[in-house]
């Protein structure tokens, strides 16, 4: 009797909910569960929900604290329809703070102890800015483990490797997205696919060289984009894709395999470094910035939807 694609895949690798739909979680049980402020935007919009939110944000001191509570409810939520992880995101206003970033973490963390989720739990999504990735050395000192996101280019995977951070979030669809629109005629299937490249490049990079960070490739457009990857320490998939996977049947070959350590340690990047390479790689560049403007529009709206209910 044939598997479907996605015990397969579960039976290689730990397959993450990419969402804040608790049924969906329920459904698809996945190991862990990763949410932004896009996701938690949705989550808040659910009409069973709104009582809820309306009485966290009349009890709040400010929008800024009813954001927080918002979040780590949901995340508290997930954590009891996972056995791993949940990603909190700090907000992206402070992508480009190291300090309030860290302050934030520490914050967002005590929320879920006095919620009985211990931090070995949670991890702490930052950007993967320079700041964001040396708030992440930190926070991974203090004990708290991070996650780096709305990562597209292989600078942001190497300083995150030297700061050590637990778990890493490479993007795929939206590197495509980025080369279809300016090469709408252009090849992208199975490994022309450059999101898939980027994943495999970073996936090598750690394994050649002994990195205990996770990889995690996410931002999926398409079935074809996650089978290719399959073998991956973690891919976080939506549940449109999930529910894809359940059905279809076939053959699912592992194309990642975890080599031993056999290159020597590369020097770490210095933050000048960092900087030329990103500023060399439009496609990065471009495309951290619009996440970091999108996952802020949507936490705009997030706040304005609490703002209103505070004065129900």
């Amino acid at each position: 009797m044939s598997q479907s694609l996605l015990s397969q895949l579960k039976s290689m690798t730990k397959v993450v909910a990419d969402t804040g739909d608790l049924e969906a979680i329920r459904r698809f049980r996945p190991e862990d569960a990763t949410t932004n402020p896009s996701l938690i935007l949705q989550a808040a919009q659910q009409e069973d929900r709104r009582a809820r939110l309306a009485a966290i944000a009349r009890e709040s001191a400010d929008i800024d604290e009813a954001v927080d509570r918002v979040a780590v409810d949901i995340g508290c939520e997930i954590s009891e329809l996972v056995p791993g992880y949940v990603s909190t995101e700090v907000s992206s206003r402070l992508s480009f703070d190291r300090d309030a970033t860290i302050i934030k973490a520490h914050s967002l963390i005590e929320r879920y102890a006095k919620q009985g989720v211990p931090a070995e739990r949670i991890l702490i999504k930052t950007a993967s800015t320079w700041e964001g990735i040396q708030a992440a050395r930190q926070l991974e000192r203090d004990g708290i483990r991070t996650n780096l996101t709305l990562l597209f280019g292989f600078a942001q995977a190497q300083a995150c490797a030297d700061a050590g951070a637990t778990l890493i979030s490479p993007f795929v669809g939206r590197i495509l997205d980025w080369h279809k629109a300016r090469d709408p005629e252009g090849d992208f299937a199975g490994d022309k696919d450059p999101g898939v490249a980027s994943v495999k490049r970073i996936y090598e990079y750690y394994k050649g060289h002994g990195y205990a960070t996770i990889v995690m490739g996410a931002s999926f457009r398409n079935v074809d984009e996650i089978t290719s990857l399959a073998g991956c320490d973690r891919l976080t998939i939506s549940p449109t894709l999930l529910n894809e996977l359940d059905e279809r049947q076939g053959e699912l070959p592992r194309q990642l395999s975890p080599a031993g350590a056999q290159d020597a340690d590369p020097e770490p990047l210095s933050q000048a470094d960092f900087r030329w390479a990103m500023n060399e790689d439009e496609m990065t560049s471009d495309k951290l910035a619009e996440g970091i403007r999108k996952f802020m529009a949507d936490q705009k709206a997030l706040e304005a939807l609490l703002a209103k209910l505070r004065q129900q």
